[in-house]
């Protein structure tokens, strides 16, 4: 079942038809009565289609298109960009700021990278920007949200893993944190050490500084707020995570009003994205579904098993083993289709492995294998040859910008994110210590 559904995978055929079409083949091939795949239904039915947590996905898609298409991080980078004005490398800390609000604000990585790009990229590379610390920022800062709360991966691995999307919310929030602070430390390591790379933006005369800073911290207020509602309603437990999605939603919806851009077009095309976004994600479910259900059948959690304990007993290099697997998966698949795949597998493993003294219980394990594996899944997005940030921004840049410069371009920021992935592993407090406290 896995040699075909790789193979099938690098014949191009769509993968959640694929999961569908082996899981029906192997029932007969393998000779399991067809009224295991009666089981399949069920539970599709009760674990994906009637699921009550899996509503905080569209509503989540919603808020961060509505914001998207509202403008806030436009304003922002406008902002940002006049008070860095004359500072060496100051418009690709502005980029990095705007990418880590547009990551808590829309989690979408497509509309970070677009967007970014459309607005940054031009003006970096036309105030004499070295092309690869251009394009590496804006790719690396675009797909912190894939990482930074309120994120569609952290639900999707809370409904997966059966553990609370509030703790993982809280438990993403540093190593988030902790990866963009990394941006902003290689560009200022850049930017002293080699200042024509980032050379600083010419400084408008006749803009006076309070004003900037008054319109930016206005610009910063309104999506902080909206994003402080909904985390805290979340994490606190004040409301579910389908309910401070809601608040969400509608918080945009308001922000969306008040900056005066809603119009009938634009909310039904918000809407058609959404409904595109989370179909793919529950068609997807449906398909892993039926491959899980048949490929346990078949004695394929025995075969993982094994895998695992040609690793040996210790329980570290276990871990290291599996996040290689997960980053090598990362170069052909995308960060759903890996979820829904990987993660049923894996998970009940690491949580039966031993981490004492570090980390104790069962929960607070796969709470912290959760949050490395969101942190690895994040560099799918940039590692050839299937990296879609990569694909997002080549489909943008100016004819005279290769794949190949793409590529190049996010090796440092790679590093960091593998950098930083270590460092949760060796010091799983950077994970668990907000949730405990909370």
């Amino acid at each position: 079942m896995l040699f075909c559904l790789m193979l099938g995978i690098f014949l191009g055929y769509p993968v959640a038809l694929l999961l569908g079409g082996l899981s029906l083949i192997f029932t007969l091939v393998g000779d399991i009565p067809l009224a295991t795949f009666g089981l399949v239904v069920n539970r599709v039915y009760g674990g994906v289609l009637s699921n009550w947590i899996l509503a905080a996905i569209p509503l989540f898609v919603f808020m961060g298109i509505m914001l998207d298409k509202s403008e806030v991080a436009r304003n922002l980078l406008r902002e940002l960009e006049g008070l860095f004005a004359g500072k060496a490398g100051g418009l690709a800390l502005s980029v990095i700021i705007v990418g880590i609000v547009m990551a808590a604000s829309t989690g979408i990585i497509g509309a970070s990278v677009v967007l970014m790009g459309t607005l940054a990229l031009p003006v970096m590379l036309g105030q004499g920007y070295d092309k690869s610390l251009a394009m590496g920022t804006i790719l690396g800062s675009g797909t912190l949200g894939i990482l930074i709360p309120p994120s569609i991966m952290l639900v999707v691995f809370g409904d997966i893993m059966q553990v609370s999307i509030g703790s993982l919310f809280a438990a993403a929030l540093l190593p988030g944190a902790m990866l963009g602070f990394f941006y902003v430390c290689y560009v200022v390591f850049i930017a002293m050490r080699n200042p024509e790379k980032a050379p600083p933006l010419q400084r408008d005369e006749s803009e006076l500084v309070g004003s900037l800073i008054s319109r930016l911290a206005i610009n910063l207020i309104v999506p902080a707020a909206l994003i402080s509602s909904v985390l805290v309603s979340i994490v606190l437990g004040i409301a579910t995570p389908t309910e401070g999605a809601a608040i969400g939603a509608a918080g945009a919806l308001l922000i969306a009003i008040a900056n005066r851009k809603l119009t009938f077009e634009m909310f039904g095309s918000a809407l058609r994205e959404t409904t595109l976004t989370t179909g793919m994600i529950l068609f997807l479910a449906i398909g892993a579904t039926a491959f899980g259900v048949i490929f346990s059948r078949l004695g394929g959690h025995d075969l993982i098993e094994h895998v695992i304990g040609l690793l040996g007993g210790e329980p570290y290099i276990v871990l290291l083993g599996i996040m290689l697997l997960i980053f090598i998966l990362g170069f052909f698949l995308e960060w759903i289709e890996i979820s829904f795949l990987a993660l049923p597998l894996l998970a009940p493993i690491v949580g039966n492995l031993d981490f004492a003294p570090t980390v104790v219980s069962q929960h607070d394990v796969l709470i912290w294998f959760a949050v490395l594996v969101a942190v690895n899944l994040q560099t799918s997005f940039l590692t050839p040859p299937f990296g879609y940030a990569l694909f997002y921004l080549k489909a943008i840049t100016p004819s005279g910008i290769t794949t190949g410069d793409i590529y190049r371009s996010v090796v440092p920021f790679v590093a960091i994110q593998l950098f930083g992935l270590l460092l949760i592993m060796i010091f799983p407090s950077i994970a668990l210590w907000l949730p405990r406290v909370l």
